[in-house]
């Protein structure tokens, strides 16, 4: 069946070991004079964000740090660095960090460049004007946002997490430097590479899929799915961190052009009431969900495990989701994730509550299979 699509990618990117130094440079290209650094303490001490700082003052330009951000990034995190926007008055913002960091200089974005509270973005296309440039410096291979226009920002009294989306609210550019990787700890670098692993696998098979989205969603499962096990073995490896690190961003891209799926829409009410990380979260839901897709699915999932490596073998459209949902389990397992609800302290008389909350999902309609909040409260039961 032929697919419409609609393609555009707004944002530049640039991959290479070292490429931090040409933050300066790629600022002056979109004529920044003034930037606003959004980022994290952790990757401050790391050296990450001065080092980032300093090749923009390099070139010139007046800087401002806000490092406020915290995992999982609320009204809070965006309100303060709105203060800080507004005291710089800046035409640029950097991202530095995670995707919290490169979320919440979205948020920022939106509430500097055209008003209001950020609920008011919650959606698709609600920015009123034009937004102020934006460079994304992603320091974890994970949520691939430096290449999608959506900011993910939970409402710091309900915890509800909010899709705040919109074409210009895309960064610009994207520095890809595999070397920020390494200061990744073990357990971090397991979260958010099963977070990118999973992009590829839901975004395969979404009602939004497209010819585009799935040339993204394939060769983002070709540069993660041989990777994951070794990123961990051999942490210092930088060929192994930059392979992570571009299917992380190819998977972003996937995201962009065909959203996610239910996995995702049962991870965010995990974190969000449970404080389950959500790369933990996603790896505990996503095994359920294929196999809850793969009987009307099967041929898709079929089709991604024979694109290559670690998964190589003849299957069938009835086998090949649970060797998928198997082999994304164990993955989790070695990683040093829970492997059950239970081991999170989660108790059944919460699923009723967790099934409703993740029925309302934004991405839960784009799953292939439809999701009714029976079905969530039984993928809950099967993962406890």
């Amino acid at each position: 069946m032929m697919m419409s699509f609609d393609f555009q990618c707004t944002t530049r990117i640039v991959f290479g070991p070292g490429k931090l130094s040409e933050l300066g440079a790629i600022a002056e290209t979109l004529g920044g004079r003034r930037a606003l650094v959004v980022s994290d303490p952790g990757i401050a001490a790391a050296g990450h964000t001065p080092r980032g700082i300093e090749s923009l003052k390099n070139v010139g330009l007046t800087v401002a740090l806000f490092d406020g951000v915290h995992e999982n990034p609320t009204t809070e995190h965006v309100d303060a660095g709105l203060k800080a926007a507004r005291d710089l008055r800046p035409d640029l913002i950097v991202g530095l960090g995670g995707g919290s960091s490169m979320d919440c200089a979205k948020g920022i974005n939106f509430l500097y460049s055209c008003g209001g509270r950020l609920h008011d973005y919650w959606g698709e296309g609600r920015a009123t004007g034009p937004m102020l440039p934006m460079i994304a410096v992603p320091t974890t291979a994970g949520t691939g946002s430096e290449t999608q226009s959506y900011a993910l920002i939970s409402d710091a009294d309900t915890r509800v997490k909010m899709a705040c989306g919109d074409k210009r609210a895309a960064f610009r550019a994207a520095i890809l430097d595999p070397l920020l990787t390494l200061t990744q700890p073990p357990r971090v670098t397991a979260l958010t590479g099963i977070d990118a692993l999973s992009h590829a696998i839901e975004t395969y098979v979404t009602k939004r899929r497209s010819a585009i989205s799935l040339t993204f969603s394939r060769e983002a499962w070709r540069h993660l799915a041989p990777n994951f096990s070794r990123v961990l073995a051999e942490p210092q490896n930088v060929n192994v961190r930059g392979e992570m690190q571009l299917g992380a961003c190819l998977a972003g891209l996937a995201i962009e052009n065909s959203m996610l799926g239910a996995a995702h829409a049962l991870a965010n009410p995990l974190t969000a009431t449970c404080d389950i990380p959500h790369g933990e979260a996603v790896a505990l839901m996503l095994p359920h969900v294929i196999r809850h897709n793969g009987r009307h699915v099967g041929q898709w999932y079929r089709e991604l495990l024979q694109c290559g490596r670690p998964l190589n073998g003849s299957f069938t459209d009835n086998t090949a989701p649970a060797v998928l949902a198997e082999w994304i389990a164990n993955l989790a397992r070695k990683a040093g994730l829970a492997g059950t609800l239970s081991e999170c302290d989660l108790s059944p008389d919460q699923i009723p509550t967790l099934a409703a909350a993740a029925s309302q999902q934004w991405t839960a309609k784009f799953n292939p299979v439809e999701i009714t909040i029976a079905d969530c409260q039984r993928l809950y039961e099967s993962a406890l």
